[in-house]
């Protein structure tokens, strides 16, 4: 009777230490080692819809923006990115200082002048605009009739001229630069977007157009197989004006010959830098995901694709042509890839 009950007993015993191990994968999660991993993985990521100026339609800021958009939505689940057509640098500083946008491309004289209140007809102050990286280059482009005579910026008095639309960093420059030679008043000025004003360049409503961007233009393509055209040399002005002393974000830089149809020559100007901005109130992750997608090796494969401005953005030209302060989560991109970030844009 003894020995029933005693394996009676360690059956149940048994069927109870079987049914413990039955459940151990369960019970395996609540352990102090797996609840350690647990607390290590990264939460998901809240999904946000961003805004990123471009500019107008056929300039370099708009193939720049709706491509990077695109790029950065692909890489992240919690990260849509859409395009937002703009009046260009200008707009893009103001909509990105007060917050209507999240990301833009803005030229760094009109970040360094909007942040110091010295735009024109404008002193508002934009301190809330942060720096992501520099993109490319832009160099200024004045376009004439090869056969209308015109060798110089001073040969514009009393011509008609476009010069980008209203608030772009294209009619600023134009206007910052005409003003300094004294021909402001002595030409008329129009804004009219590039594609609008390279159609009326070769329909003869005007006499030249102005472009700030990457080479080469759509807009001066499309002229050029209309019309025969010559890019005038801006640096000579420029020099001997004085205009790199009292604008020292502009820079001298030569257009390789070829790169418009019947520009046998290079052609010597000046260029800003088109910088990727965004503003304060960006965190700091959403800036660092943003990079990393744009900056990986894809992603800047994909840019030049898009355009060919893009072949000088690299981790090394990261922060050329800054003039104002970088974002946090930039600032510890950058640190982490091996670039130095001066002190003053920290």
């Amino acid at each position: 009777m003894k020995r029933l009950l005693h394996l009676t007993i360690a059956l149940t015993l048994t069927l109870a230490l079987l049914a413990l191990t039955g459940c151990g994968g369960e019970e395996k999660q609540a352990t102090p080692e797996s609840g350690d991993t647990a607390q290590q993985a990264e939460p998901a990521k809240e999904k946000q819809y961003l805004a990123f100026g471009g500019g107008p339609t056929g300039g370099t800021f708009n193939f720049f923006a709706n491509k990077m958009s695109s790029i950065i939505s692909h890489a992240y689940d919690h990260l849509d990115v859409s395009p937002k057509g703009s009046g260009g640098s200008a707009e893009n500083l103001r909509t990105l200082d007060k917050a209507s946008v999240d990301f833009g491309i803005v030229y760094s004289g009109d970040a360094y002048l909007g942040r110091m209140g010295q735009l024109v007809n404008d002193e508002t102050k934009y301190e809330n605009l942060r720096v992501i990286s520099f993109l490319y280059g832009a160099p200024a482009q004045l376009v004439v009739r090869a056969d209308a005579g015109i060798d110089s910026a001073y040969d514009l008095e009393g011509k008609i001229v476009a010069i980008g639309n209203p608030g772009s960093g294209a009619a600023l420059s134009a206007e910052r630069f005409f003003k300094h030679l004294g021909l402001w008043e002595k030409m008329e000025a129009r804004n009219l977007g590039y594609s609008q004003a390279a159609a009326d360049f070769s329909d003869n409503k005007i006499d030249a157009f102005w472009v700030l961007v990457g080479y080469p233009n759509s807009s001066i393509i499309e002229a050029a197989t209309r019309t025969p055209v010559k890019l005038l040399n801006l640096d000579i002005d420029a020099k001997k004006s004085g205009f790199y002393n009292a604008f020292p974000f502009y820079t001298p830089v030569e257009i390789p010959a070829g790169v418009y149809e019947g520009q046998d020559q290079p052609v010597t100007t000046f260029q800003d830098s088109a910088l990727w901005c965004t503003n304060t109130g960006i965190a700091d992750h959403v800036v660092y995901d943003a990079m990393a997608a744009v900056f990986a090796e894809q992603g800047l494969k994909d840019m030049v694709t898009a355009h060919k401005a893009a072949k000088n953005m690299s981790i090394e030209t990261g922060i050329d042509g800054v003039s104002v302060p970088l974002h946090s989560g930039a600032v510890k991109f950058w640190e982490e890839h091996g670039l130095t970030v001066p002190s003053e844009f920290k």
